[in-house]
């Protein structure tokens, strides 16, 4: 397996419910761990995944995975689903309701880490992003920053699955297609790498049947890099017309977004990252392995699309 550019090769080989049948209860939530839900807990192979989210279950244990659900904010609970599990795959999830981002966020992550370490969880894959070796000016993306020190901290053996930008991110945009439009704050001709959640999913399930030791990343892009006017190109030969990126200036997100619903701290964050992006400055950090998975932005589209 090569760690360069190019490197796909890791999607060409199937895990079997064997290879992950000790990686129990690892919290896969929403589309990030569909990938690895549906490679690990095949319900005619028997083997057990996880999930931690309750509206989730029901599906879950139908495809075969034994079903534990915590609170992301109770540490016992975590700490109890995590028992026996010799990896975990965890994340973030974002809670909209804070008006203090960052702070929630490290509460939550030194919670499942200690959550973790009770557990004695040998291995854990943790879903961070690109740009979270920066220190400042990445929004959102600092609570990533903070979530990997707090990790390294574990006993636990640490991959962190630093993302590119999410595909599915677009479907935010697709209100516009009956109008011929894409709209966007990013740079109309700024290419930048961006990442399926199905290949998170992937890639999570593919480090949790190798297990792991010591502290590394592992950075995850898609095929190859995007414009918003390559995504609006692709998003014209779904829908079979014309589509133009409707640029909207960056100053202007904030209020845009705090008008569509979003409280005034999400807004802020999603401006600075957006500026970080349009910057240059969110980008890799270099000297660590690249993945690439082999789902483009079309195929993605696709989905969103028919799913209207």
């Amino acid at each position: 397996m090569r760690s360069s550019d190019a490197d796909s090769s890791w999607q060409r080989r199937s895990y079997n419910a064997k290879e992950l049948i000790n990686v129990r209860r690892a919290g896969c939530y929403g589309e990030y761990g569909q990938g690895r839900r549906r490679n690990a807990a095949r319900p005619e192979e028997g083997g057990p995944g996880g999930v931690a989210r309750r509206d989730k279950g029901g599906a879950w244990k139908a495809s075969g995975a034994e079903v534990a659900v915590a609170d992301v904010e109770d540490g016992a609970a975590l700490e109890r689903a995590l028992k026996g599990a010799e990896g975990a795959y965890v994340l973030l999830p974002p809670s909209f309701s804070s008006s203090q981002v960052r702070v929630d966020n490290d509460r939550r992550a030194k919670t499942i880490a200690t959550a973790v370490d009770g557990a004695d969880v040998s291995h854990i894959v943790v879903l961070s992003s690109v740009g979270a070796q920066l220190p400042d000016g990445t929004g959102p993306v600092l609570s990533l920053h903070d979530a990997e020190a707090t990790f390294s901290r574990t006993r636990a053996a640490v991959t962190f699955l630093r993302a590119a930008y999410f595909m599915e991110n677009w479907g935010g945009s697709l209100y516009a297609v009956g109008q011929g439009a894409l709209p966007t704050f990013l740079l109309a001709d700024k290419a930048f790498p961006m990442v399926a959640t199905r290949d998170i999913g992937l890639a999570a399930a593919r480090l949790l049947a190798e297990g792991g030791s010591g502290k590394r990343v592992i950075e995850l892009a898609g095929p190859h890099e995007y414009s918003p006017r390559d995504v609006a190109a692709a998003l014209g030969r779904v829908v079979g017309k014309p589509i133009v990126v409707q640029q909207g200036p960056e100053e202007a997100m904030t209020a845009a977004l705090m008008g569509a619903g979003m409280n005034a701290e999400w807004a802020r964050l999603f401006q600075e990252l957006t500026h970080g992006v349009n910057a240059g400055r969110v980008t890799w950090e270099g000297g660590h392995p690249l993945w690439r998975g082999e789902t483009d932005v079309e195929a993605v589209l696709t989905t969103l699309v028919g799913g209207k």
